[in-house]
């Protein structure tokens, strides 16, 4: 495995890092042993990089994964939709509880949008940046799938930004795929570490998931790449990727077989909340159903979150 500094923060990571998302509830749903088994398979192939959130309710798969492979030093980036200091507290003291650790190595505001909503999460931000200095957190940062978003992390000298790239473009909300590598590009050369989220599309591209790789590693300012895996065999089919450069027959037909899809329930009664939280405008309600654009959507599984009759996953 191949390993890189991520930006200025001094942190070394693996150039693959584990996107446990794939792993809990709002996708796989995987017991807490079978996706902490997935995740100590990567950690045997030196990946030592995960990236969970508060969202993605993860936090027991990563503490198990530890405890399996006794690697405590596995870098952990986390992220919040907190906006107020009380709510980054709780975001902050959950993690360390869940996981069992004193720090966690990366924290990131979730899902940002432009500089205004950096602002209206400035509370939390500066806490984020009190434990910096307490070394409770080693890095802050963001999440983001908008141009504007890195723009203003870079102006604002964030530590790490985690923006949705791949060589379609598909989910940057707010610009096309060459606007987000120039920004990416300026906030790292102004010392954001950057590692890339959504490189096969959420799933989506996983028909073309070597060309996938080979674009998000060629860009130089890019440290790393949250991949989400679901099983051992997908896990040996991106490590030996990243350690050789390409797939194996067998790892191809893992990957081919692999599609997913998001997919609503008979029981969906067409409240709509699904489509207020998709920031890809992929959901819509026809007919007292919600419905999927499935041109738009990035298999984020952000959409379950809001739905009160648990209708939706991603599959």
């Amino acid at each position: 495995m191949n390993y890189t500094t991520l930006g200025k923060t001094k942190i070394k990571v693996s150039r693959l890092c584990f996107g446990t998302l794939t792993l809990g509830p709002l996708q796989a749903g995987l017991t807490v042993e079978a996706g902490s088994a997935v995740l100590a398979r990567a950690i045997e192939h030196g990946v030592n990089f995960c990236d969970t959130a508060q969202l993605y309710e993860t936090y027991p798969y990563i503490k198990r994964a530890i405890e399996l492979t006794r690697k405590h030093d596995l870098v952990i980036s986390s992220k919040t939709y907190a906006y107020s200091r009380k709510q980054a507290i709780q975001a902050v003291e959950e993690a360390r509880q869940a996981i069992g650790r004193d720090y966690i190595d990366i924290f990131l505001l979730h899902e940002q949008e432009s500089a205004l909503t950096l602002d209206g999460h400035k509370q939390a931000l500066e806490y984020l940046y009190e434990c910096k200095q307490k070394g409770i957190v080693k890095a802050v940062g963001a999440s983001m799938h908008h141009v504007a978003a890195v723009k203003a992390a870079g102006q604002k000298g964030l530590d790490v930004i985690h923006p949705l790239m791949n060589m379609t473009g598909l989910g940057v909300a707010d610009g096309s795929i060459a606007e987000m590598e120039y920004a990416v590009k300026s906030a790292y050369g102004l010392g954001c570490g950057a590692y890339a989220m959504k490189a096969l599309g959420g799933g989506n591209l996983f028909k073309q998931a070597g060309a996938c790789l080979e674009y998000i590693l060629g860009l130089d300012f890019i440290d790393s790449i949250a991949v989400g895996m679901q099983s051992a065999g997908e896990v040996d089919a991106n490590a030996g990727f990243f350690e050789t450069g390409a797939f194996c027959v067998e790892s191809e037909r893992i990957l081919a077989g692999k599609a997913r899809r998001l997919h609503i329930e008979s029981w969906c009664g067409g409240c709509g909340e699904c489509a207020v939280r998709c920031g890809q405008k992929a959901l819509n309600v026809k007919g007292q159903k919600a419905s999927c654009i499935h041109e738009r959507c990035i298999l984020c599984g952000y959409c379950s979150t809001a739905c009160k009759s648990f209708a939706i996953k991603v599959v």
